[in-house]
């Protein structure tokens, strides 16, 4: 199907308007349940949507350094699921509030595809968040991080123009729930890190948080899951409607 550009920008403006509530049976919550948790559990898909979930954790960082006021150097993603953000600040508060925006970052941006997609902004959510992806482009430092964060710019645009809005919500619904997913994945892998890994903790949020502040790594990683558990409580309140109507 080939586009003109008036329709194109029609698509565009569309994409950031409400659109029709996403009528979602028990049934259907089952399925996106069972997709969300195959895309973020499973070793063969982890491996791909694992790095939209590292992407979505090193924004975190490189946004929460912005708006604090630091210099953002850049950003690199590897196809190992590691990545780094890096940017300079003279105060040390400012740096620890970056470092700690991490890990609960995919859990606040699932609760917010979730809480989006059931009130009819899920296409205005995909198309917020594709729009931050391409601009984060240019703080991009390596080619691994140009070509997921790239996959991931096309992968929404294609949402965003060519599938209709009434699908779109319900696209927006599955990826935050398996982003919500993710984010405890990576909390469970970073507390693995300080219990039995920790020949690894050099490169872990927590242990850097602690060399930064004398706060010990089991306080930051009790701070990070609770913001996880509250973005889980937030995205839980459609659902739990869903399920009680169904009852």
């Amino acid at each position: 199907m080939t586009l003109t550009l008036e329709q194109l920008w029609q698509r565009i403006m569309e994409a950031f308007s409400r659109s029709a509530i996403p009528q979602v049976t028990v049934v259907e919550l089952a399925v996106v349940l069972a997709v969300a948790t195959a895309l973020s559990i499973p070793r063969a898909s982890w491996k791909y949507f694992g790095l939209l979930a590292t992407a979505t954790h090193e924004l975190g960082h490189a946004f929460a350094a912005v708006m604090s006021g630091q210099r953002l150097s850049g950003i690199r993603l590897r196809l190992d699921h590691s990545g780094t953000t890096t940017s300079y600040s003279r105060g040390r508060v400012a740096a620890v509030w970056s470092g700690f925006w991490g890990y609960p970052v995919p859990a606040l941006t699932g609760a917010a595809l979730v809480t989006s997609g059931f009130a009819g902004w899920g296409p205005a959510a995909l198309a917020t968040g594709t729009l931050i992806l391409l601009v984060s482009l240019v703080f991009i430092r390596n080619f691994a991080g140009l070509l997921i964060t790239g996959a991931a710019v096309a992968g929404g645009g294609l949402l965003v123009l060519l599938v209709p809005s009434y699908f779109t919500g319900h696209v927006a619904i599955v990826l935050g729930v398996a982003l919500l997913v993710a984010a405890v994945r990576d909390l469970a892998k970073l507390t693995n890190v300080h219990l039995r890994r920790r020949d690894k903790l050099a490169s872990s949020d927590a242990y850097l948080l602690y060399r930064a502040t004398s706060i010990p790594s089991g306080v930051w990683i009790a701070l990070f899951a609770a913001v996880i558990a509250a973005s889980w409580l937030v995205a839980w309140q459609p659902i739990s409607s869903i399920l009680a109507a169904g009852a």
